[in-house]
């Protein structure tokens, strides 16, 4: 169910007024006082004024609001069939928006509390909003901004809003052919009036930070630059004018996702390395800045944790080292870090590879590809990872544990998903069908060129929601190379599925690239074998999707296994030993295949 916005009455800075709403519409009332002074009429059920975005400019003079037109109210209704406190059935009712539904339409007003007077916020520059941010004032009370992103995610937009005459500004803008990268979305915004900004950008085809004039929206200048892409912002000092953050790809002869920190001026001069060695780091700063703990390590180097001087990044003392000689000589063996050429044999496709603790290099053993090709992010591990556990810990049988019942385990991470370039990731535009499967069957093709004993006659695959749809497409569409295939929670038709994930990857309004990638529509290509386990309760994605797909399969004659779990959720686990992974386990169903 949908949280009520707090609608608890907000007190201005001064403490002379508190605000809140009443009625559908902005009211204030002065401390000690319980007379209520209107600020709005026009406010209805229709068009109400949303207290979860009521915002106090700092010298208590104006208050900006959003009046809200509601979209359109999708639930997902779900039957519990076996409750554990009553015999009958339950109807479970969930807030679910999917894609091409209508949308809340939000709309700034700005109010002078001393005047009453309303300005209503021109929204020349934010005209078909999937998203507005809480509006955010400047400290010096003399502007507001809010972020914009618009629905199809082609553009996002700092919009900044004068206090006095309410006339709004773009103070950044993002424009993209295919999308803004909207996870990744990073902006700090300088001194008390917002004059600078530090911006993330894929504007020149990988994730860079540029300095904005946030007056006019140009850039100042470039601060990073290269064919890296920036991860993330650990640290701004406004003062010093100098940024923390963590790349990856920088390093030549390297894994490029592994992440590294570095430091540099807003100008750009002085980049720093932090993190020299050869793993991909996490780094900590003490909260005064002067010394970081760098933790790092690799998927065959145990975790290392050191205390770092921030000024010149000399060590200072060692925390940890890993040690795991007792488990190699308990016959663990880490996984193999392979690379090969993808689709367009120049592009480098990293993957790993876990073996059986028994593995015997004169057998042939067959392949199960663990795939998630979310294009949010990228998936392999880069990390120390003994036990070969992916999402979802403990309840998720790990890699290492499939591979030890026979099989040559393998993850990788095919094109369109995320920390690569820009073209890398736009490979999943309105395709979400590829998830990457030309590069992921040419690096199989190249493994098994380098190792006889890969079976590439034998290949299965699985995952769970989005992987669990890529999982169905192997059969669906390269039904000639994959197998097996083992999907659970799969949001199999995108236009079934949660509205945010879906049109950020494949837009606004909703085409034919949705059923592109349907595996109800195109349930009829199946081939090779495939069990799908569903939660009665998935709240993380619509269980009427499997069900959907089992329907085509059945009208199209197709042989398939389905194991609904009742009571259970992917996002959750909704009781006690039945989240959805943990039962009728996926390794199990591909053993059987092969026999």
């Amino acid at each position: 169910m949908a949280v009520p916005a707090d609608n608890s009455p907000k007190a201005s800075p001064d403490g002379i007024w508190s605000a809140f709403v009443q009625g559908d519409n902005l009211v204030v009332r002065k401390a000690g006082d319980t007379a209520i002074v209107p600020l709005s009429v026009d406010g209805t059920a229709g068009e109400f004024y949303d207290p979860g975005t009521l915002r106090w400019s700092p010298d208590s003079r104006h208050i900006m609001i959003y009046r809200v037109r509601p979209g359109y109210q999708r639930r997902v209704l779900r039957v519990e069939s076996s409750p554990r406190d009553q015999l009958q059935p339950k109807l479970q009712s969930q807030l679910y928006p999917k894609p091409g539904d209508a949308i809340d339409q939000e709309r700034p007003v700005l109010f002078n509390v001393a005047t009453r007077r309303q300005t209503v916020i021109d929204d020349a520059l934010f005209p078909i909003p999937y998203e507005l941010s809480a509006p955010r004032w400047r400290q010096d009370g003399r502007s507001v901004a809010f972020d914009y992103v618009r629905r199809g995610f082609g553009q996002a937009r700092i919009v900044a809003v004068d206090a006095e005459t309410g006339v709004a500004h773009a103070a950044v803008t993002e424009d993209a052919k295919t999308f803004v990268y909207a996870d990744r979305r990073y902006a700090h915004e300088i001194g008390a009036d917002g004059r600078e900004i530090v911006w993330a950008s894929e504007r020149d085809g990988w994730n860079h930070l540029y300095l904005i004039d946030g007056r006019t929206g140009a850039v100042k200048n470039r601060i990073t630059t290269g064919d890296w892409v920036v991860r993330d912002v650990i640290a701004v000092d406004d003062a010093k004018r100098q940024i923390v953050f963590a790349a990856s790809g920088m390093n030549a002869g390297e894994d490029p996702y592994f992440r590294h920190v570095y430091r540099i001026d807003f100008d750009g001069r002085h980049l720093t390395a932090l993190t020299p060695a050869k793993a991909d780091h996490d780094t900590r700063f003490s909260p005064d800045g002067t010394l970081y703990v760098d933790t790092y390590s690799r998927v065959d180097l145990p975790t290392v944790s050191e205390l770092h001087r921030s000024s010149d990044g000399a060590l200072v003392a060692t925390v940890t080292k890993g040690d795991d000689s007792a488990l190699r000589a308990a016959g663990f063996r880490p996984p193999e870090v392979f690379v090969a050429k993808g689709r367009d044999g120049r592009t480098d496709i990293w993957g790993v590879v876990v073996r059986p603790r028994d593995y015997d290099p004169r057998k042939r053993y067959p392949v199960i590809e663990n795939i998630y090709a979310g294009p949010h992010d990228s998936f392999v591990p880069k990390q120390y990872w003994p036990f070969g556990f992916h999402s979802g810990g403990d309840k998720v049988i790990g890699m290492q544990a499939q591979a030890d019942l026979g099989f040559i385990v393998v993850q990788i991470d095919g094109m369109g998903t995320a920390n690569r370039s820009k073209a890398f990731h736009d490979v999943a535009w309105k395709n979400l069908a590829d998830s990457g499967f030309p590069d992921r069957i040419a690096w199989h093709r190249a493994m098994a060129a380098k190792d006889p004993s890969y079976d590439i006659d034998r290949v299965g695959i699985y995952g769970a929601s989005a992987g669990g749809q890529s999982t169905l497409n192997a059969l669906l569409f390269h039904g000639d190379f994959y197998k097996v295939g083992v999907a659970y929670a799969g949001c199999y038709d995108n236009r079934m599925d949660k509205i945010s994930w879906n049109e950020q990857w494949l837009g606004w309004p909703v085409d034919a690239s949705y059923a592109a990638a349907s595996g109800v529509d195109h349930a009829a290509q199946l081939t090779g074998k495939l069990l799908m386990i569903v939660g009665e309760q998935d709240s993380n994605v619509d269980p009427a999707s499997t069900m959907q797909v089992a329907d085509a399969l059945i009208r199209a004659g197709k042989d398939f296994e389905l194991l609904v779990v009742p009571g259970a959720s992917i996002a959750s686990g909704a009781r006690a030993g039945r989240s959805i992974t943990s039962r009728g386990g996926s390794s199990g169903f591909c053993a059987g295949a092969w026999r």
